[in-house]
């Protein structure tokens, strides 16, 4: 069953119920009212009675009996009786009254009661003349109360059944106006395909669910054709960039193996088989640790680990690559609350992204000073990397994390635009940040940010480490 018939069959059950459940308030209700109107009526019978019974002028007997015969409304199969009542627990019974023995037992206390059999009611209430108690008796058939019963059900019988048929349309009619637009944008969506993941789902101007699945929509498709197209990029490159050194072995070697070569040729071609092999090899190993970036996060966070200290550690692997390297490291926090700088991570890879970033400072700068401070308070760790180098020009920066990707000005520096990729993806792996602000020819400064509240707190407090 489609949402469209669930919809309209849900909304059926709900009026039919919601229906019924009034009906059934509206006929108890309209009954009780009933009853109550024709026991007032047995109510003022019964003083009349009484009245009639207690004169002893014949001129007042007759204007209760012309009172009772022409001002009140005629009952059917009425009856009444007056018994005298003898003490607390008796009174004179008439044979004529086959009533229980309840329904006596109850006027004596309570002074009044009512008892219904066959839709005809008796009302007893008790009277009181010259000290002398008695039970006035009144019964009569509702006439009118079960003719009205049956119109008002037979009202709400039919008007009940129409409402469920207007109900079955209603209910279409609404399901319509909610599965249309979902049917268009599936429609919609149908038709885009990877080859024409520019298309767009029409935009809604009203401001509800749909408008936002609309919007939502269109927004997952930017970024869809904003991977494909990085993911093309990347094939395109990365096919370029392996073929390049594989290409250089090959020719190298048919052409040493042509014929018999003196030993410096020999060395000469080594040498560049290596050096090719070499680049091949790099690229190899940073395409492998781009693509470990892809796996789980929470997989990879494994370790605790000192943010300083991790600095400290990649600054003397830099002063093994780069003997003269000028990069400096401030630390802005107290000693006393070294203990903010624990971070859960993967320490390698962490490791590695930060080693890049400040590699690249040091390289684009031409080995000129590298600044880099870390600060750490109760919500974030921040590090932030600053270079005086050849910068990098705004038309490159939405570019910069896109591998493979190299600027025009980074072009005449070695390297295969896989660093800075990879390093993003490592930090956004540890739930950080990274911003980069740049200036051609004055130097980028990339900070990298923590927020704590992103961070494992429970592998800190069972951490082992100590601050």
């Amino acid at each position: 069953m489609d949402i469209r018939k669930k919809i309209t069959f849900t909304y059926v059950a709900l009026s039919t119920f919601s229906t019924l459940l009034l009906c059934i308030i509206v006929f108890v209700l309209f009954r009780e009212n009933n009853r109550y109107h024709f026991l007032k009526r047995l109510e003022d019978r019964a003083k009349i009675v009484a009245s009639i019974h207690f004169q002893k002028d014949p001129e007042k007997i007759k204007y209760y009996s012309n009172l009772k015969k022409n001002g009140l409304e005629e009952l059917i199969e009425e009856e009444e009786f007056v018994l005298k009542i003898n003490s607390a627990n008796s009174f004179d019974y008439n044979t004529k009254l086959n009533l229980p023995n309840e329904f006596y037992t109850n006027i004596l206390k309570a002074g009044k009661d009512y008892f219904e059999i066959d839709n005809k009611y008796y009302l007893g209430q008790v009277f009181t003349e010259n000290n002398q108690k008695y039970i006035v008796i009144v019964g009569a058939r509702d006439r009118r109360g079960p003719t009205t019963m049956i119109y008002i059900v037979k009202i709400m019988l039919f008007g009940g059944i129409g409402f469920i048929f207007l109900a079955f349309f209603l209910g279409r009619f609404l399901a319509k106006r909610v599965i249309n637009p979902v049917a268009r944008i599936t429609k919609e969506v149908n038709r885009i395909s990877a080859s024409n993941l520019h298309n767009r789902l029409p935009e809604v101007k009203n401001s509800d669910e749909i408008s936002d699945l609309t919007e939502t929509f269109n927004d997952m498709l930017d970024r869809l054709e904003t991977s494909f197209e990085i993911q093309a990029n990347f094939i395109n490159n990365a096919s370029h960039e392996l073929k390049t050194p594989i290409t250089t072995i090959i020719a190298e070697s048919e052409i040493m193996l042509l014929k018999e070569r003196e030993v410096p040729e020999y060395i000469q071609s080594l040498e560049n088989i290596y050096s090719q092999a070499s680049r091949l090899g790099n690229l190899t190993e940073s395409l492998l640790k781009l693509t470990q970036t892809g796996y789980d996060g929470k997989k990879q966070v494994l370790d605790i680990a000192r943010i300083d200290e991790l600095l400290m550690d990649v600054k003397s692997d830099l002063d093994k690559i780069y003997p003269d390297n000028r990069v400096s490291i401030k630390l802005n926090f107290a000693p006393k609350y070294s203990n903010l700088l624990l971070i859960p991570c993967n320490r390698p890879l962490l490791e590695l992204a930060i080693n890049n970033i400040i590699t690249n400072g040091v390289k684009y700068s031409d080995n000129n000073e590298v600044f880099v401070t870390l600060s750490a308070n109760q919500d974030w760790i921040k590090i932030a990397i600053n270079d005086i180098g050849i910068g990098i020009p705004p038309e490159d920066i939405p570019h910069l994390y896109e591998p493979f990707f190299r600027g025009k000005i980074a072009a005449k520096y070695i390297g295969y635009g896989l660093g800075l990729p990879l390093a993003s993806k490592i930090i956004r792996m540890h739930d950080g940040e990274i911003q980069v602000q740049s200036e051609q020819n004055k130097g980028t400064i990339v900070t990298l940010i923590f927020n704590k509240s992103n961070l494992k707190k429970n592998n800190i407090k069972n951490s082992n480490v100590e601050s």
